[in-house]
């Protein structure tokens, strides 16, 4: 088994859920006591919070990037970036390692295409909605993204930092964010993202029926399947095929 390192803390709340999901799909692997080999590097969200909001995205790549060259030194075989918003500086934490980082749009466009889906709704932070480094990573694949209306974005962003982040769950929320899921439908969208580690924690799939992709589940079963793997291929991309 290979040991996996999360680089995690954006927020605890989700983080709480990738190790736990993980564990559970190498005891259903594997069976007994089973438990995932992992190291985790926890950071300080406010800290980085306060660098997304500023655009500071360079220093949140030097903090990551340290966090990922510790995750390496402690004998991790390759890296989980714990959230789909950082995922926007994922090449400066590449570039500072020596191990594979397994790419979130990348495990959530496989599960995408393995169930036939080519166009595709997006929920998340405004980075990742707005921003074009997730996007272009699934559009890459042959996937169309649509992205919620100016004031539906501005609601799930801050139900996510001002609610999902600090453990809260709310009703009105939750029917809010499955108004958007139903509007996103309505244009065509065959299913819709949840982009961002904590949305999972206010919705999921038996609460509406258009189909649900959760990254976080997405993201931690495949980080499984490559721990699990006997081979050990060099690039990140080859995982998933």
């Amino acid at each position: 088994m290979k040991t996996i390192g999360l680089i995690g803390g954006m927020s605890w709340e989700s983080t709480q859920t990738y190790y736990r999901l993980i564990n559970e799909k190498v005891r259903d692997q594997l069976g007994g006591l089973h438990s995932a080999r992992l190291v985790l590097y926890s950071v300080d969200f406010a800290e980085i919070e306060a660098l997304q909001h500023r655009g500071d995205w360079e220093s949140t790549a030097k903090i990551l990037g340290e966090a990922g060259k510790a995750l390496e030194s402690a004998g991790a075989d390759f890296l989980v970036l714990c959230t789909n918003t950082m995922h926007k500086i994922a090449p400066g934490i590449e570039e500072v390692i020596n191990v594979p980082l397994l790419h979130i749009a990348d495990a959530t466009a496989s599960a995408l295409l393995r169930d036939g889906i080519s166009r595709v709704g997006l929920l998340g932070t405004r980075f990742t909605m707005e921003q074009t480094f997730y996007i272009e990573r699934l559009e890459a694949q042959g996937i169309e993204v649509l992205v919620p209306d100016h004031d539906q974005r501005n609601t799930i962003h801050s139900v996510i930092y001002e609610e999902l982040c600090q453990g809260v769950v709310s009703p009105d929320s939750k029917s809010a964010y499955l108004g958007i899921v139903d509007a996103l439908s309505d244009r065509g969208a065959e299913g819709v993202i949840l982009g961002c580690t904590e949305i999972g924690l206010l919705i999921q799939g038996s609460d509406t029926d258009v189909p649900l992709y959760d990254t976080t589940e997405i993201h931690a079963e495949q980080a499984v399947k490559l721990a699990l793997r006997e081979d050990s291929p060099v690039k990140a991309s080859q995982w998933l095929s």
